[in-house]
């Protein structure tokens, strides 16, 4: 149960001129930071504002109560003020920003909350219900996953008076409770840790799965394998209980337990391979565990790949939608029957970026083929509220190929590749020289008896040959 929220000072005071500066009534926000079950404390790195919608209207905006016909002149002078500021969130949009940024964050820092810019009476005046239905919708679309935590913040700036307030939602029960709130410098005392994961999974394709199912079972392979890895920091094995005694940026990697044989399957119709290198990076907060950063930077590499596979779906929504002649690489990957297939089909998944964000830290974006860095830069200027020119920018490219491909599906059905076509590639050269080796295997094989027969007679005539020398 989270009592405390600790804010990062210079970014929350930063914020605060900007939005005294704009003199806007009312915005709404998001809060990034970590929240951990093992922690009675929350940390509050950033606040970011959502952007105006598609038609450029606010997400958050005040809501003018309907005259009374027949005001009370007295009770109406004391509601005057309440009543007919409340606020209205377009609750929608502020949940697609929540899911945006939560893609661009990475391990260690997730959407943990919303913030609200408001006057105290037009904050009163806000039913909870309403506040809770916002918290609700963003924890929804930017889960916290392997947290076991519950709960979500909301923090009120009042500018008049002014002021910081912070409660705690209860998502289960929707309750709002109030807790202190303090600021200190956060970001100063983040120790990064990073790690290249390298993975190749093979997986039984059941006929007429679609992509999505074939894809996520091979990213839930993919997360059991990685949880049950084992971490080795700087070169250091980390055992469990190991306190936090490193300094500076650290290397990891992950010690995976040996592969076990392809699960079992009815209707198998193909083999999915998918493979390929993520770049994953978390950050560890004042007083966190070791446990804690492993366990975030494994689940950036789970959550990376998530992100991926959503960025495909959403391109092949957006282009269905608009009836795009051209079919996009995604819209034809998810078209794709993989049962049907007769060749090796491969499909490359968008490789991961990182962008310098605040005090040393990044943020991370995703870049299909046809995009470039200067898209990823315009996506996080929107998204996540830079406000820079791209020269002042150091972009780091750690994946230089895609991070994941799709290889055949037909190494898995007996006599398959005799019936596919033959074309030229890496998949029939392997082919051809496992055949080869298969080949030369079996001609030693059937040699071998008639060696050792010829050996065996010939011994045998030396020995008669001896015996009778001798007599």
């Amino acid at each position: 149960m989270v009592k405390t929220v600790v804010g990062e000072e210079a970014q929350l005071k930063a914020l605060e001129e900007t939005l005294s500066a704009s003199a806007s009534p009312a915005q709404v926000g998001l809060v990034v930071g970590k929240l951990s079950a093992s922690s009675d404390r929350a940390l509050a790195y950033s606040l970011i504002p959502t952007p105006p919608t598609d038609s450029g209207a606010p997400a958050c905006s005040l809501l003018r109560a309907a005259p009374n016909p027949n005001p009370n002149p007295k009770a109406a002078k004391a509601a005057s003020s309440d009543a007919s500021s409340s606020l209205d969130f377009d609750v929608d949009w502020v949940a697609e920003h929540a899911r945006q940024v939560s893609r661009m964050l990475l391990g260690g820092m997730t959407v943990i909350g919303i913030y609200i810019w408001a006057s105290e009476a037009s904050f009163k005046a806000t039913s909870p219900v309403v506040l809770s239905q916002v918290l609700r919708a963003v924890s929804q679309v930017a889960p916290l996953y392997g947290t076991g935590v519950d709960e979500r913040l909301l923090i009120h700036i009042s500018y008049s008076p002014r002021r910081w307030a912070c409660r705690i939602c209860d998502m289960s029960s929707g309750r709002l409770r109030p807790c202190d709130f303090k600021n200190s410098k956060l970001l100063a005392s983040l120790q990064t840790f990073r790690c290249t994961y390298n993975f190749e999974i093979r997986l039984p394709v059941v006929q007429s799965e679609p992509f999505k199912k074939v894809i996520s079972k091979a990213i839930s392979h993919l997360t059991k394998q990685v949880q049950n890895a084992k971490a080795l920091i700087d070169g250091v094995l980390i055992l469990d209980g190991m306190d936090n005694t490193l300094e500076g940026p650290h290397n990891v990697e992950f010690l995976v337990p040996f592969k076990n044989n392809l699960p079992a399957e009815e209707g198998v119709a193909g083999l999915l391979l998918f493979a390929g290198s993520v770049s994953a990076l978390a950050y560890l907060g004042p007083k966190e565990s070791i446990a804690e950063v492993i366990s975030d930077l494994k689940l950036d590499i789970i959550t990376s790949l998530r992100s991926r596979l959503d960025i495909i779906l959403d391109e092949a929504d957006d282009d269905s939608t608009t009836n795009n002649l051209e079919n996009s690489l995604s819209q034809k990957a998810t078209q794709v029957v993989f049962h049907e297939l007769r060749v090796p089909y491969s499909f490359p998944f968008p490789r991961r970026i990182l962008i310098p964000w605040m005090a040393g830290s990044y943020i991370c974006d995703y870049l299909q083929q046809s995009e470039t860095t200067e898209d990823a830069m315009e996506r996080c200027k929107e998204v996540m509220s830079l406000e820079a020119d791209m020269g002042n920018y150091s972009i780091v490219e750690p994946e230089s190929a895609s991070a994941a491909t799709l290889g055949s599906f037909w190494d898995v059905v007996p006599g398959a590749l005799s019936k596919a076509p033959s074309e030229p590639g890496l998949k029939e050269m392997n082919s051809g020289q496992n055949g080869s080796r298969k080949t030369h295997g079996s001609s030693f094989s059937i040699l071998m008896p008639f060696v050792v027969l010829l050996i065996a007679v010939l011994v045998g005539c030396i020995f008669t040959l001896s015996a009778t020398l001798k007599t």
